[in-house]
């Protein structure tokens, strides 16, 4: 067998420990083994080696002329081992490189601008890069490490995918200021057969909470336009009879008002996910830290 496969560190320790203290019981008591243990491990450094390594005397342990001189090398094995093994401390102030976050339109503008300010004050030299969020490519994108990080909403995202919620979002009626529908309290049978806008990212199959809404309350929608993001809803607004449902805290312009309807909305999540490979990476988890603090998440 190979002489490097038989030597383990701890022999290594030990051997160091015996060049120091010349004495096989003090050498027990700093490692925690009995002096046979000691001892025994000294046999097999000495097979190793094919040398005698120490000579017993009435003084205790002299070490042998090729003993001494391997002092200086196990220090330095041991020393880059701990250097090995040592977490290494995260500067964000060294960090170069990039990081790509895939983010819905809502995101980018709700999400997006203090997270990125951020990352510019604390890390300068890291390069961001933000991509249009897309629901097919998405799992492809994160496999492939083209995407570290997803800001969206649950039902965008693969349910394997490890997240973590930001917050909690609900959607509101809106429509134009000229709409006969304005300053009215209304049902949502009353909105049901108005013509919408739905915003479906990719995917025109996908359902939100807002279908789950009308569902459950026994009621179809009536869709007459589909858009891909939200960000194009309130031109549309303006220029048709059509309402839409958008998230609360996306900012209305001054032709547009929020609908009065009494039913209670349903609450969704606004999620960051990311893949399972990143759970371990400083990098990841300190932009994630970034968010968490943003959001006030322990």
């Amino acid at each position: 067998m190979n002489k490097i496969n038989r030597l383990e560190v701890k022999q290594l320790r030990i051997l160091l420990a015996l060049l120091r203290e010349k004495n096989v019981s003090n050498v027990a008591n700093q490692v925690g083994l009995t002096q046979q243990a000691v001892s025994d491990q000294l046999r097999k450094l000495r097979d190793i080696f094919d040398d005698r390594l120490f000579i017993r005397s009435a003084q205790g342990l002299v070490p042998t002329a090729f003993a001494l001189g391997l002092e200086g090398q196990i220090q330095e094995i041991l020393k880059g081992i701990e250097t090995l093994l040592a977490p290494d401390e995260f500067d964000p102030a060294k960090v170069t490189g990039s990081y790509t976050i895939s983010a819905t339109d809502y995101a980018q503008k709700l999400i997006l601008p203090q997270l990125l300010c951020d990352i510019r004050n604390q890390a300068p030299h890291l390069k961001i890069i933000i991509r249009d969020f897309e629901i097919e490519g998405l799992n492809e994108l994160m496999v492939n490490d083209r995407v570290n990080l997803a800001l969206a909403f649950p039902s965008y995202v693969p349910d394997s995918y490890p997240s973590v919620k930001l917050f909690s979002e609900h959607h509101v009626c809106v429509a134009s200021n000229q709409s006969h529908l304005a300053g009215r309290e209304l049902s949502l049978s009353d909105v049901a057969q108005e013509p919408q806008i739905v915003v479906s990212v990719s995917n025109s199959n996908l359902k939100n909470s807002v279908d789950t809404w009308f569902e459950n309350a026994g009621l179809q929608r009536n869709v007459v336009i589909s858009v891909p993001c939200f960000s194009v809803v309130p031109g549309y607004i303006e220029s048709t009879d059509a309402i839409s449902f958008l998230p609360s805290k996306a900012k209305l312009n001054d032709n547009m008002v929020e609908l009065n309807i009494i039913e209670p909305p349903i609450e969704f999540d606004v999620i960051a996910a990311w893949h399972a490979r990143s759970n371990q990476d400083k990098l990841h988890n300190w932009v994630l830290g970034l968010l968490k603090t943003q959001y006030g998440i322990d």
